[in-house]
């Protein structure tokens, strides 16, 4: 018996087969291409996901040698907050405007200044970020009228999928809690959004739960993937909240820590739960009458990425041995402090304009230290997200890690003496296609909740204690870093400027 999850990812579709026991029985993902038209633009072609998602299904039918007839149903997860428009006869209208598309900044400052920040949060929980699909709406009114007004649904990316599957029309909570138009603590279409945009609320979808079956595979799905007719689809998640449940995140108290290019701290919570300010999104868990607190640094991963890149231009380094080269240098690099600002910042600072960049360098510091500083800034970030969230008075038990920071034993080291706190990994490394298909497994019947599916399926592979020595080292260090984002705001905005009129 097989479970098949779908995740929509920003590079390509990840397709696996999910076994009872946890057990990987097909692992496939087929790429696509994002466009960028325009500078801060980013957008994919709705049709480019189907086109791989079907390929990819019949691939890891062929390679797992499994019957169609052993998919008990499908669950899909993706990239949030991209704005799918789709015409009365189901066809999109135009390509998705993704996750990171900034276009739309000016229409959310306009919106948050008209219906006010307080109204905002108290109706959705979270500030109107310029990623939010709220404001693509907006953007595509002022400036794509024709496409505007052909306008009869709204979807988010993997509701597509779901509906090219099923026919059917549909979202789920933990996707529609990043639109701004979801009562996230409700859980159920904020009226008072909807007209405060002025959008017919038909165009939005039916709201179910994560679990929920929307629908079964049709006909034209059956030929065009391989699956049997009438498989059960249920309404899958974003792939934030579907990639903690692949990591075990199923009760209160759990927290997971993904280094992805993004860094993401993401806790559970047992009720419905904000930052008075809206420093942290909070929206509603891909686990049912759960949510969550999520912290969202813009350059976890991809600020080692880049340092990784940067430094094989002069020959090739692999990431085993950057990660040896700062194992050669003490915690707390000797003083010298890296901001992973790289891409601006989204958490705890909304702040497009931030730069990065090592501060502190003299002439004792070496690679070796300038490599551990990049991974200390990033795990700084984590530590501030996660301590926004401890701030709030919720009790963190336990610190699931996953993404590439989890493969290197120096990095959940380096976690576990910053955080303070026990660091375990799982078996399901499949992300958020592996959370996917745990949904599918409840909505189909085969686990009774996310809890049973989670107790069937992941089994933790290791778990790494704090040294508390090291953390009390990381804590001045930290202080540090902490420090230097509210001294340098100022100059990041000349510097920006700066190199602005230098473009020009």
């Amino acid at each position: 018996m097989s479970l098949l999850g779908i995740d929509i990812g920003t590079t390509g579709a990840k397709v696996i087969l999910l076994e009872e026991d946890g057990s990987i029985s097909a692992n496939v993902t087929e790429e696509y291409e994002t466009s960028t038209p325009n500078p801060l633009w980013s957008e994919q072609k709705p049709d480019d996901w189907w086109n791989a998602t079907r390929v990819g299904i019949k691939k890891a039918l062929a390679v797992s040698g499994s019957s169609n007839s052993n998919i008990k149903g499908v669950g899909v997860s993706g990239q949030m907050v991209g704005l799918v428009l789709l015409e009365d006869t189901g066809n999109p209208l135009r390509p998705c405007i993704m996750w990171n598309d900034q276009r739309s900044l000016k229409e959310a400052e306009e919106l948050t200044s008209r219906i006010g920040l307080e109204t905002i949060l108290a109706e959705t929980s979270n500030p109107l970020f310029a990623s939010f699909v709220a404001p693509k709406l907006a953007w595509v009114r002022r400036h794509e009228p024709e496409v505007f007004g052909k306008i009869r649904h709204v979807l988010l990316p993997k509701d597509y999928v779901n509906y090219m599957l099923s026919g059917n029309i549909a979202t789920e909570v933990s996707d529609a809690s990043g639109t701004c138009l979801l009562n996230v603590e409700r859980r159920a279409w904020s009226e008072r959004m909807v007209s405060a945009l002025d959008i017919p609320e038909e165009w939005l979808p039916r709201c179910v739960e994560s679990d929920d079956i929307i629908g079964e595979v049709t006909s034209e799905a059956a030929a065009a993937t391989g699956l049997s007719l009438g498989t059960p689809v249920v309404g899958g998640a974003g792939d934030q909240p579907a990639q903690a449940l692949g990591c075990g995140i199923v009760k209160p108290g759990l927290c997971s820590v993904t280094v992805g290019t993004s860094g993401v701290v993401f806790a559970q919570a047992d009720r419905h739960i904000r930052h008075p300010e809206g420093l942290l999104h909070a929206f509603c868990h891909s686990v049912r009458d759960q949510w969550y607190l999520m912290g969202v640094m813009l350059a976890a991963g991809g600020s080692f990425q880049w340092l990784k890149d940067t430094l094989s231009a002069h020959g090739e380094l692999s990431f085993e041995q950057l990660t040896s080269r700062a194992q050669e240098a003490s915690p707390g690099s000797d003083g010298l402090v890296f901001l992973p600002y790289l891409s601006g910042e989204r958490m705890p600072y909304d702040d497009p304009l931030a730069r990065g960049g090592w501060i502190g360098l003299t002439q004792r510091h070496t690679l070796s230290h300038m490599i551990r500083a990049v991974m200390e800034g990033i795990t700084f970030g984590l530590y501030d997200l996660l301590q926004i969230i401890r701030g709030l008075g919720m009790e963190i038990q336990g610190i699931h890690a996953s993404g590439g920071a989890s493969e290197s034993a120096l990095w959940r080291q380096m976690l576990a003496d910053t955080f303070d706190a026990e660091i375990v990994t799982t078996n399901a490394t499949q992300g958020a296609a592996f959370g996917a298909a745990m949904l599918a497994g409840i909505g189909a019947g085969v686990f009774k909740d996310a809890a049973e599916a989670a107790d069937a399926t992941i089994v933790v592979t290791g778990a790494t204690e704090p040294d508390q020595q090291a953390h009390l080292v990381y804590e001045t260090a930290f202080d540090l870093y902490r420090s230097l984002y509210p001294q340098l705001k100022g100059t990041f905005r000349e510097m920006a400027e700066f190199s602005s009129a230098a473009e020009t």
